[in-house]
């Protein structure tokens, strides 16, 4: 089963509804107890890194997901801000991330053609072959919502880049850990496809 967790920031139900609708069992994490029933977790995120961070800390979850995700191999994906926290700095905050994939947040650098956030559709290039991306041929329509980037340290991590003035990871995976800067809530077919097989791996 997949546990969503709820930890103040992102779509909550609009994954929920979307796994509902593929009749793959899901239910949303509120607190650290809930954890127990998850095979696979979802951290979505929606906001600043430094929110993120402390709400995961306030409502006794960073912890939890970290012994899970590291002690217990749990497969876990995390989306936009939720991806962010897996650094372990950010230039939006001053506090420590998670930690898991070697890399820090960086945000674009600002300049006449470049707007920021960026927000709307944009395409993703693979980098490498994963199963994350089973099945997906179209790799022109993916949405996006950020200011900010992941800068990976090691390029092994990275799944598929985009190019917003200069190519950034737009999705990395280590080991049991994935992280998805675009938002599968509102990517269509592409984001319930990549849903969809997160819950496959």
């Amino acid at each position: 089963m997949i546990g969503i967790i709820d930890y103040g920031l992102g779509n909550i139900k609009a994954i929920s509804n979307i796994y509902n609708k593929l009749k793959i069992k899901n239910f949303i994490i509120k607190k650290s107890e809930d954890f127990e029933m998850a095979e696979r977790l979802i951290l979505p995120g929606v906001g600043a890194f430094d929110s993120a961070i402390r709400n995961l800390k306030e409502r006794d979850i960073f912890e939890k997901v970290n012994f899970l995700v590291l002690e217990k191999k749990t497969k876990i994906l995390g989306i936009c801000v939720g991806m962010q926290t897996f650094a372990k700095l950010s230039e939006e905050g001053e506090l420590d991330g998670l930690n898991w994939i070697p890399g820090n947040v960086k945000k674009f650098i600002y300049h006449d053609n470049l707007r920021l956030p960026h927000m709307g559709w944009n395409s993703v290039k693979k980098v490498k072959d994963n199963l994350l991306f089973k099945d997906i041929d179209n790799l022109e329509y993916f949405y996006f919502c950020h200011s900010y980037y992941y800068d990976s340290q090691d390029k092994n991590n990275v799944i598929t880049e985009t190019n917003y003035s200069s190519n950034f990871a737009s999705s990395i995976n280590f080991n049991n850990i994935y992280g998805i800067q675009f938002h599968p809530e509102k990517s269509h077919d592409n984001g319930i496809k990549i849903l969809k097989n997160f819950a496959e791996l």
